[in-house]
């Protein structure tokens, strides 16, 4: 299938739509201390969407997904389900992933979250996954290519001796949650379909502090390392410009600029 290149309505949408999801994991930062359960979490975040941003969360029954975001702890991959057993501890760590419907669009983003305290390992695995996130945003320009965003990620992520989950990549995204092009976190630079203005894709890699093996649990859902050593990942939703990349997702945490 071809890759929308959105137009000016459209990207408008992008960005309210991408500033909503924004907001959301900047309002639930407060509540992820230790003794809070996934569960809460997630009914925080589906009133917040439902209430507050008059929007939908997508996530919810997307393929039977039961949750209104994934909450995915220490060893989980990605797309945890929340759940009221699952009670955060001090030195945990938690990806946090929302993606919100407003005016059809989609907005998609993520992060990890330190509980309390977080050990060496947790804390540099966490910090190296985000500026690995960053590189391939940075690396996000016209006339580049999709293959130079996983190169990047790559090769930052092993020179600080850390793995990349190769089974799960970024998307395309706008009206349709999971579209074209597939954005891996690997590869090789100027390979891959070239990066043109109008195109909307989520970067959000998966950084393994172990081997990068991963496997599917039985509830079709949870994806853990199978060495369950500990992993991290980050998303924002971009946007190609004409003269670099927009992060629809930006927060004000970020220590990215917006835009180039």
């Amino acid at each position: 299938m071809p890759i929308e290149i959105k137009d000016a309505d459209a990207i408008e949408k992008m960005r309210a739509v991408g500033a909503l999801a924004a907001e959301q994991l900047e309002m639930i930062e407060e509540y992820v201390q230790p003794g809070v359960t996934t569960g809460e979490l997630d009914r925080i975040c589906h009133d917040y969407t439902v209430n507050k941003q008059n929007a939908i969360p997508a996530p919810l029954n997307y393929r039977g997904f039961p949750k209104s975001i994934c909450t995915s702890v220490n060893h989980v991959v990605c797309h945890g389900i929340p759940s009221d057993d699952k009670v955060l501890k001090n030195g945990d760590i938690v990806n946090i992933d929302v993606t919100l419907i407003k005016d059809e669009y989609h907005g998609d983003t993520s992060k990890t979250f330190i509980v309390g305290e977080a050990n060496v390992m947790a804390d540099r695995l966490t910090k190296t996954c985000q500026e690995a996130m960053y590189l391939g945003i940075q690396a996000v320009k016209p006339g580049g290519h999709l293959g130079d965003i996983g190169h990047v990620i790559q090769r930052f992520a092993e020179k600080q001796r850390f793995t990349i989950v190769k089974e799960y990549c970024g998307h395309g995204i706008g009206k349709v949650f999971h579209d074209e092009p597939q954005v891996l976190h690997y590869g090789k630079k100027g390979t891959g379909p070239e990066l043109k203005p109008g195109m909307t894709f989520t970067i959000e890699p998966m950084i393994n502090a172990g081997k990068a093996a991963v496997k599917l649990l039985p509830d079709q859902w949870t994806v853990v390392t199978k060495d369950h050593k500990l992993t991290a990942q980050w998303e924002h939703t971009v946007l190609v410009t004409d003269t670099g990349y927009e992060i629809l997702t930006h927060r004000k945490d970020d220590t990215i600029k917006r835009c180039t």
